[in-house]
């Protein structure tokens, strides 16, 4: 007996109006193309052929720890180490291991692939479809903020992915997924792309994602996005899912970020982003009435002696232009001056009063800089306490929270984790992210008291 299930069931009335409704048709003399027939097969295997050995498996390992006396400073000390022996309480070290995917961005063996395919890894192998040698890759620099990593094999002549201007991609056009999902093998899918500039996903700080329906699947991270013509447009980076599985809406890094951050990952190992000094909103349509119907990105506050303020700009401003490129959106604003490098002078339009007007900018660096309310410190950035963080931390302490920690960096050595509240510096409180800058310009090392979960220690940074 067949089960039929009625997805819905809508009555409705169509209620013409006076002068009635005059429908739109197709001419009736379109004829279907058919673009193949029984002796011919629609294939796009010479344009995969050539590309396939442009992308990588990642085989990543790992030694973590796990839950226990490994997040207390305290436990660095050998003495201490010791001391809880017997206890039940030190953590264990297991080797942790995972896999993803990457792609050749040169001749002579350098890798793009996701940060979070290769973070915290101590062990990174390599492997090319159609070599049976294992190469062991060195990392030479990361990019969280975009979550891109650049590392590299001792390897000549590689097949290097060619890159295409992801800025002239459209909605439509016909591409494909390269990677190794679930850990199988070299794989291939297909599919369009949906969408352009994805931003406010909330995957990275810095997201102009292309989004696709092509089956992008766990261990795709760090995959290629190719089009019909075989050219990178992207590197496979997320998916939207309750399962875990491909559902149709997969997220892929646009070409252009990816060659402006793997640039500066192979020329410094870091990726510095250019500084403008303004917290940003979008404006809804209520607001865009004040701004002649125009939207961008409105300036909420400015931060002393930063460019911005140099410049003149002021709360209440809408930035329109930079560059020449149209902005219609913060998000925009964010990523459009991410993109730049310090100390570049850009043109910018704005509209103040009404009245559109533009000047030059020569941008900073983001280096120790507070942007969208986080300060980047040695390694960590840190925010002011929101009520919703105090209530859901339990926090009822002053002082300013550590949202994330480089695992690499010398806070995250001295025992600092993620969650930590820097509450001193020195012999002086701290109360907010402005005491913090304050007492932190200089490059001499200080005592921080941290507290965490109702215990305070001390850490010198």
């Amino acid at each position: 007996m067949k089960k039929v299930i009625l997805l819905s069931l809508l009555t409705f009335t169509l209620v013409y109006a006076k002068e009635g409704v005059e429908f739109k048709y197709a001419p009736q003399t379109i004829e279907r193309e058919h673009p193949t027939s029984q002796n011919r097969i629609l294939s796009y295997n010479n344009v995969l052929e050539n590309v396939r050995t442009s992308i990588v498996n990642i085989s990543v390992k790992k030694e973590v720890s796990s839950a226990g006396l490994s997040a207390n400073p305290f436990y660095n000390d050998p003495f201490f180490r010791e001391f809880f022996k017997g206890y039940g309480q030190v953590p264990q070290e297991r080797i942790e291991q995972s896999l993803g995917s990457g792609v050749i961005i040169s001749q002579n063996g350098y890798i793009i692939t996701n940060n979070h395919v290769i973070d915290g890894a101590d062990e990174i192998i390599i492997t090319i479809a159609g070599d049976k040698k294992e190469y062991e890759a060195k990392l030479i620099g990361k990019d969280e903020k975009s979550d891109l990593a650049v590392v590299k094999i001792e390897a000549k002549n590689l097949n290097a992915a060619t890159f295409f201007n992801s800025d002239k991609v459209k909605v439509g056009d016909v591409v494909f997924a390269l990677g190794n999902p679930f850990g199988v093998g070299e794989t291939i899918t297909q599919g369009i792309v949906s969408a352009t500039g994805r931003n406010g996903v909330g995957i990275v700080e810095y997201e102009d994602f292309i989004q696709t329906d092509a089956s992008i699947n766990p261990g795709n991270s760090g995959g290629a996005l190719i089009n019909s013509a075989g050219h990178l447009i992207g590197i496979n980076s997320a998916i939207i899912s309750k399962s875990g599985g491909n559902v149709g809406i997969g997220f892929a890094i646009p070409a252009n970020m990816v060659t402006t951050v793997a640039t500066s990952l192979i020329d410094s190992g870091k990726y510095t982003r250019a500084y403008l000094g303004v917290n940003i909103a979008d404006v809804d349509s209520d607001m865009s009435s004040f701004y002649d119907n125009n939207y961008g990105a409105l300036i909420t506050s400015v931060e002393e002696n930063s460019p911005a303020a140099k410049a003149g700009l002021k709360r209440g401003d809408l930035i329109i232009e930079v560059e020449g490129k149209k902005i219609s959106s913060a998000s925009e604003l964010k990523n459009t001056i991410g993109s730049y490098a310090p100390s570049k002078t850009v043109n910018l339009k704005y509209l103040r009063d009404k009245k559109i007007s533009s000047l030059g900018i020569k941008l900073g660096t983001s280096e120790n800089k507070t942007v969208d309310g986080v300060y980047e410190y040695k390694g960590m950035k840190l925010s002011e306490i929101s009520t919703a963080e105090r209530q859901q931390l339990g926090i009822k302490t002053n002082g300013v929270l550590i949202t994330t920690v480089d695992e690499k960096s010398e806070a995250y050595k001295a025992g600092i984790r993620k969650n930590d509240i820097i509450i001193q510096v020195e012999n002086s409180e701290i109360t907010s992210l402005e005491d913090f800058k304050r007492l932190s310009t200089s490059k001499e090392k200080k005592r921080l008291f941290v507290y965490r979960r109702g215990s305070i220690y001390a850490v010198v940074l």
